[in-house]
């Protein structure tokens, strides 16, 4: 509450101390205007690149920076719960999100660095007062870094769009007054807040039900995970490329293809996939799997089970009674024999004397291989003590047989199956969001770059493929350095992620983001993955499998968003307005 306060009085102030306000006409986050050139000659020109050249280098070493920052926050959502889910170490994540990363810069990100430099204001308000704009957009890169950095320093992932969004708004605000600001459009973005995690969560958490009561719960899951194979593949396949083709790149022509045309190509490819994934890849997983789980049952091993109590022992009252329960050859003895050791009990000819609890239990198999106390000269308070031989079974750590997550985790044959699934949906979530989230660092550094090569604020030139370039290693190199943090939020801490609930989560989310955006509702990749994260945690497990109060956190992050970065970039633009116009 103290962070919007503080943050309302900046942008109040700014605009108060703005001489600026008389003159507002509107600003429409979807509107952009055509202008002419409005310095024109080369003299002229070459005295606007001397006067304006420092802008464009604090711009590009800005824009690295808040590239850094979406590559630490922004890329680390998406191969977040691949590293959770051990399906991916951080190194090969690392390696697949900066090859898809780039790639989608590159194809992609033309169309949302045109949105972001043109589509959020409108430029017709900066005609003739061009550096006015320029020192608008270093405010904005300056806001937007400052609040990403800080957010990825204390593991919190929030929404690049929305911060990018928040401080265009807040110079615009400095700069133009409200009547710059379209609150329609920016009511939706609210919205989004909302409709983002619910919607992504729906979508995952109703998917992975599905599939768990249909392959995952079964006792035998191979053979029915195996018949739903084909179809699974088929269909990511299809959301993915469908996504790509329609209204894809200019650069690989893929903008001339129709709408219906890109759903015929997206179903081919699907149907393609399926056939592929049944003929050849069913039957080698199946062997594989089989091989798998038949070594597996080769070299499981007795284990002894240990659970501590807290009640007293009158035989040992220091330390307390440790029970075991007794499994052989890997299958629970049934019923299943407890008993307690005393404290100072040990190694005897092999054997350590133990009180059976539940009465005579005791496995026949085990009870003929085990001698009494007496015949080893054992004594206890017991004229017979059942032994449990000491070398006949394997002691595991209490540590490991308690840890809740371990219970949690995946069956070997659910895990193969849908372990390349899950990396296969992350590459191409990796690939879209470079297309999308590059125009968060090098949007309006694209922006200041041509208004400083045009010398108006038309910006009718087309993204430079070397900026989008540049965005692209930014985001990379982020997502190597500091990338770890979010990870870790993402994949570990917020719930136990597996191979099948990662897989569910991806396809969920990436859905999600596939329908908002063909119906037009503005919502963020970062609240999706995170919606979704929460929604199938609480499926799989139960209330208790969230992490509450780092949820409570992440969604107090997300609010201030917007009006933070509005803030700081007020702030800095009234600064930039005070020392240079």
């Amino acid at each position: 509450m103290r962070v919007l306060v503080a943050t309302v009085l900046v942008v109040v102030c700014c605009m108060l101390v703005s001489p600026c306000l008389a003159d507002t006409n509107g600003f429409d986050l979807t509107t952009s205007t055509t202008l002419a050139p409005s310095i024109p000659g080369s003299s002229n020109l070459a005295d606007w690149h001397s006067s304006t050249l420092w802008i464009i280098i604090i711009g590009f070493i800005l824009a690295f920076i808040l590239a850094f920052g979406v590559g630490a926050n922004d890329v680390a959502n998406v191969f977040g719960t691949s590293v959770g889910a051990k399906v991916l170490t951080l190194r090969q994540a690392c390696m697949i999100a900066t090859v898809a990363e780039i790639l989608g810069a590159i194809f992609l990100g033309y169309k949302v660095s045109d949105t972001v430099r043109k589509g959020i204001l409108d430029v017709s308000l900066y005609n003739n007062t061009e550096k006015e704009l320029m020192l608008g957009s270093l405010a904005a890169l300056g806001g937007s870094s400052i609040w990403n950095l800080a957010a990825t320093f204390f593991k919190l992932p929030i929404s690049g769009t929305h911060t990018i969004v928040g401080a265009t708004v807040g110079f615009s605000l400095c700069a133009r007054g409200f009547n710059g600001v379209n609150w329609a459009t920016f009511g939706k973005i609210v919205a989004s807040w909302v409709v983002s995690p619910v919607l992504s969560g729906l979508i995952s958490s109703v998917l992975y039900l599905v599939l768990n009561y249909f392959i995952f719960k079964k006792e035998k899951p191979l053979e029915p995970g195996l018949r739903a194979l084909p179809f699974i593949y088929g269909f990511t396949l299809l959301i993915n490329v469908f996504s790509i083709v329609h209204d894809g790149p200019s650069m690989l022509k893929f903008d001339l293809i129709p709408w219906w045309g890109a759903v015929v190509t997206a179903l081919s490819v699907g149907i393609l996939t399926g056939l592929i994934i049944q003929f050849i890849v069913v039957p080698r997983q199946r062997k594989s799997v089989r091989a798998l789980l038949a070594n597996e049952a080769t070299n499981k091993e007795n284990e002894v089970k240990f659970t501590f109590d807290s009640a007293d022992n009158s035989r040992s009252p220091t330390p307390p009674s440790r029970e075991l329960s007794v499994m052989e050859k890997g299958q629970v003895t049934s019923p299943t024999t407890t008993y307690t050791f005393s404290g100072g009990a040990s190694d005897t000819n092999g054997y350590i004397p133990a009180e059976s609890k539940n009465g005579n239990l005791l496995n026949p198999t085990l009870e003929n291989n085990c001698p009494s106390s007496q015949t080893l000269g054992v004594t206890q308070n017991s004229s017979q003590v059942p032994l449990v031989n000491s070398t006949a079974v394997k002691i595991v750590s209490v540590e490991k047989l308690t840890d809740k997550k371990n219970s949690e985790t995946d069956r070997p044959e659910i895990k193969s199956l849908f372990s390349f699934l899950q990396v296969l949906t992350a590459t191409f979530g990796s690939f879209a969001h470079g297309g999308n989230d590059v125009s968060n660092a090098i949007g309006p550094l694209i922006a200041l770059w041509a208004i400083y090569t045009e010398g108006s604020v038309s910006q009718q030139s087309p993204t430079p493929i070397y900026i989008l370039l540049y965005g692209g290693i930014g985001i990379s190199v982020g997502l190597w350095v500091w990338g770890r943090r979010v990870i870790q939020t993402i994949g570990e801490d917020l719930t136990k992620v597996t191979a099948s609930s990662g897989f569910t989560i991806e396809i969920g989310s990436a859905f999600t983001v596939l329908l908002a955006s063909k119906i037009g509702l503005p919502i963020s990749t970062t609240h999706c993955k995170v919606g979704s994260v929460v929604f199938v945690g609480w499926a799989k497990s139960s209330r208790q499998g969230v992490d509450w109060k780092l949820f409570r956190n992440i969604v107090i992050a997300w609010v201030v968003t917007v009006p933070l970065t509005a803030g700081i970039s007020a702030l800095l633009m009234l600064l930039l307005k005070i020392a240079f116009i």
